[in-house]
């Protein structure tokens, strides 16, 4: 007797035992215990950051620049043999397309031109290509040179 017992109670702390692993199982998140959420983003990108405006002004790429975007010109080689961003990047805005691997992902993107009007369609590329962290400067470099901000000449 004593040992149908013993079995008895075996049995029913086992089916309490499965019984709360389909509880918890089925409960809302908030409810079940922790659990490490899934990765979204690769282990190796930084974590996803709001979307950047369409456009910022020539000030608002200075300074993006000097905390390390990248800067991308998308004129073409005479414009940018004239003066260029130090440091920015030449893909002319023809060329853009076929070489998105040059642009870094996961890292914020000014895209420049000479007035404004390309960087635009600039911009778009990337962001029809997946770039989230992407804008475009008004006043291109026009703006950026008569502002005083430093230019420098050459290939």
């Amino acid at each position: 007797m004593r040992q149908m017992q013993k079995h008895s109670l075996s049995l029913t702390l086992l089916l309490i035992g499965a019984a709360s692993l389909i509880i918890v199982g089925c409960a809302p998140a908030s409810a079940a215990a922790p659990q490490a959420a899934a990765p979204t983003v690769a282990a190796n990108a930084p974590a996803a950051a709001a979307p950047l405006p369409d456009t910022i002004s020539v000030a608002e790429a200075a300074t993006k620049r000097e905390a390390g975007a990248f800067v991308l010109d998308v004129r073409q080689p005479d414009e940018w043999n004239e003066y260029h961003i130090p440091g920015s990047t030449l893909i002319p805005l023809d060329q853009l397309e076929t070489r998105l691997s040059e642009v870094p992902q996961g890292k914020e993107v000014v895209v420049v031109c000479r007035s404004g009007n390309r960087s635009q369609p600039g911009r778009d590329v990337l962001k029809n290509a997946g770039f989230t962290q992407v804008t475009s400067m008004s006043g291109g470099l026009k703006e950026w040179k008569a502002a005083g901000l430093p230019t420098v000449a050459g290939p």
